[in-house]
This record gives C-alpha cells, structure tokens and sequence, in this order.
C-alpha cells in the first residue's frame, strides 16, 4: 500500500472536506412522526464490561486460510487478467438519486436525530428482490480517503427479500453482490456491480458467495466480509487488485459455455482466503468496522445477540498486521491464529452496527417493530447514551434497518445504509447528539 497512499496523505485536511460535510439537507422531514410505542423509553444497557480476551468468554480466535496462489493464477490465466478499482468506476454507468429524488418511503428509513446531512437512494430495477447490508468506503481503505485517485463506496446487497433472522440459515440467504460507487462528485455519485466468488476445482471455476453481507470492511488492498455461508465461516478475504471481468452475460455464475458469468454482472471478485471459527462456540462476528485511532489500526466486531436473547452480546477487537508482506490482513500468530486483543460484554442486543473511535464504541440497536426507528448508542467502561428526540425525548431516533457503520475519518463522516437509502452524517453531530 506505500505506493498507493504515501504520495497523497499531505492533501489531508484541504478544503475538499468542507465541499463533502455540506450543509444539514432536510431528509428526515417524512420520519418525524414517532408511534407511542415508539416513545417507549428503552432500558439502559450500562456501561461496557470488559472480558479478558484470553477467558472463555472473550475468546474468538480466527484461523487465517489462504486461497492457493495457483488456483488465483489459473483463474485468472483463463478468464484474463485482472483490473483494479479504477477500471471498475470507469464503467459506473448507473446514477444515485440524490435524496430529493428519494421517495418519502425511502427516505422514512433515515435516522431523525442526528440527521444526514447527506443521502442517496438506488435505483429500483437492479436492487428490486435483493436485501441491503454493509458498507464501507476507501476512507477505511487508506487514511487519506482515497484509492488512487478516487473515492470511493462500496455497498453490499445479498438476492432475497429484506428481514428474517441475522442468525443461523434463513431461506432468503442467497448471492452476495457489491455496488462499487464513484464518489468523486457528491453531486453526481455512479456505481457499477461485482458479484463476490469463492474459487472451486483448483481455479479452474468458481461459485457465488450465498451469504448476507452484514459487515464489511476495505482495508488497503483487502476486502473483508462477515459471512455465514457455513458452521464455521467468519469473515472472507478479497484482494481489489484481483477482480475479474466476466466475459459471457447470462445468469449463471462461473465458467459457462464461451467464457465465464456472473450472474449478469460485468464483474467478479474470488476470495483470495477467509477466516474459520473455533468449534464449541455459537459466537461469530456479525457487524464489523475499522478503527483507525488505535495503533495499530484494528478491525472491531460485534455478535449478534436477538432482543429476547438470555445473555450479553459481546464486542471484540484484531489488531491489523503491519507485515508489508500481508497488507490487509489480520495480524495472527506463528499457527496462523487471530486472537482478540480486548473484548467487552455489553446489554445491548440486536446489534445491527458497531463502530469504534477513540474510547467511544458506538452500537446501532435494531428497531422494535416493523417501520419503526432504531437506537443509537455510544458506550464505554464509564457510560451509556443514546440519541434522543421529540417532545418526549424517546431514544428511537436512529435509522431502523441500517446496517453497518463505517467511519470515513479523512471527511469525518459516518456512513450507513438503510433500505435502499445511503446516507452520510458527521460523527461530531452523532457525538453532540449524545453529549
């Protein structure tokens, strides 16, 4: 990675952070009506509790598996060679409506306080059966918030209908795909798809990842995704510099009669390794995101825990590898093991998004009923707040059915995704929000 960021970290904090932080936009207008049960107050979670990391509780060691070079190279011998990021955004050819093109619909799944000071909305046709999940942008790829010369979001989407359980085997489960977004202008955000791959036969096919993409985190040339796709998954690995074109437009997926297909798509990504849980454990990780503010920079993961759950839902912290020689991945022991180096219990449940800066852990609770508003939560070892709006002061202000959070710390922005709605706000205002 020095040779992709060194060169642009001294155009940090130029006055493009200003043209991105924008003025407040009025989106929340059509969400500001809150039911009674809405207004119910949610009970306090307390304070963060930490685990030691080595006990039983705390543990969740990650064993790194590495995709074969050969199986990658065979694939990519056959089917071309690979392109990077740029290549993809040059071909984004499907616009973002801006937020006053959103439906009120659309916009009802934006959070009430703090408001985004910036959305957009996908087109209907192309995400139409498929569910929303993670985000995460090149400010989680590189410190100065670009990859080369581009910003960039990356929206994950799993085929099937939205809801069901986050836990275990859903019969909606289905094909994992990522919108790549060009965000260059904020006025005029574009994105083209790839599908996500897992190679089979020795790289000489490959299969569609069927799993929901409920975190997702692109650090330097990695992408990391949470997956349940078996017993023991937990996170796969994608390089970006290894996306593949597909070369045949149908609906299947892998190699076909002439070439090769990705469920129509132009593009292709094929792990390159993935991470496996310990047996004996119920435990995976749900939600991730970056923390850059630690040293080094860690991946920060939160369980999934349902509101009628009989036990704490638990947060843990990777510290990822400074080896130039793995950028990307997690740092892991001479047995090729991840252990977590710190671990908290929390009372929070139903944990859609976790995100963690400085000593602040923020944690987006799931709504309560169908249409109604989430809970947005900053904890530490100290304290517990959350956001609160309207006369009645209800803490049921965060957005719904957002998904994961992602801390663009260049523009320092956070952003999510609910719905169909991309949405961006300050995490100054999230943190005046709470104070």
């Amino acid at each position: 990675m020095k040779h992709r960021g060194r060169h642009r970290r001294r155009r940090r904090g130029r006055a493009v952070r200003a043209t991105l932080a924008g003025t407040a936009l009025a989106l929340t207008a059509a969400a500001t009506l809150i039911s009674a049960s809405q207004a119910e107050v949610t009970d306090a979670p307390g304070t963060l509790k930490p685990i030691s990391a080595t006990a039983e509780t705390g543990r969740l060691p990650l064993a790194e598996h590495r995709v074969p070079d050969q199986w990658l190279d065979r694939l990519s011998s056959e089917m071309g060679r690979p392109v990077g990021v740029g290549a993809v955004l040059e071909s984004a050819d499907r616009p973002l409506r801006d937020a006053a093109g959103c439906s009120t619909a659309e916009k009802q799944a934006l959070p009430i306080e703090p408001a985004a000071t910036r959305a957009y909305c996908f087109g209907g046709a192309d995400t139409r059966g498929w569910r929303p999940g993670a985000v995460t942008t090149s400010g989680d790829a590189d410190d100065d918030g670009r990859w080369g010369d581009n910003r960039v979001i990356l929206s994950g989407w799993t085929n099937g209908a939205e809801g069901g359980s986050m836990d275990g085997p859903a019969p909606e489960r289905g094909l994992a795909k990522v919108a790549f977004v060009d965000a260059n202008d904020p006025d005029r955000l574009r994105y083209t798809w790839a599908l996500l791959a897992v190679p089979v036969d020795g790289g000489h096919d490959y299969r569609g990842l069927v799993s929901p993409l409920s975190g997702m985190v692109w650090y330097q040339d990695k992408l990391l995704v949470t997956t349940r796709e078996g017993d023991r998954d937990a996170l796969y690995v994608y390089d970006m510099d290894r996306i593949q074109r597909a070369t045949v437009d149908s609906e299947a997926v892998g190699r076909v009669r002439g070439g090769w297909a990705a469920h129509g798509y132009r593009y292709v990504l094929p792990a390159v390794g993935s991470y496996t849980l310990p047996g004996g454990d119920d435990a995976r990780p749900a939600t991730v995101s970056l923390d850059r503010s630690t040293s080094p920079d860690s991946l920060v993961a939160s369980e999934w825990v349902p509101a009628d759950g009989d036990r704490r839902t638990r947060l843990w912290r990777y510290a990822l590898s400074r080896d130039p020689a793995r950028p990307g991945l997690l740092s892991t022991d001479s047995f090729g093991r991840a252990d977590p180096v710190e671990a908290y219990e929390t009372k929070t449940t139903d944990v859609r998004g976790v995100l963690a800066y400085r000593s602040g852990w923020y944690l987006d609770r799931a709504a309560g009923s169908p249409g109604g508003h989430g809970t947005l939560w900053r904890q530490d070892t100290g304290s517990a707040r959350a956001t609160e709006c309207g006369t009645d002061e209800t803490r049921h202000c965060w957005s719904g059915r957002s998904g994961s959070l992602s801390y663009w710390e260049e523009t320092g922005e956070v952003w999510s995704q609910s719905g169909g709605m991309l949405f961006a706000l300050p995490l100054s205002s999230v943190d005046r929000a709470l104070d």
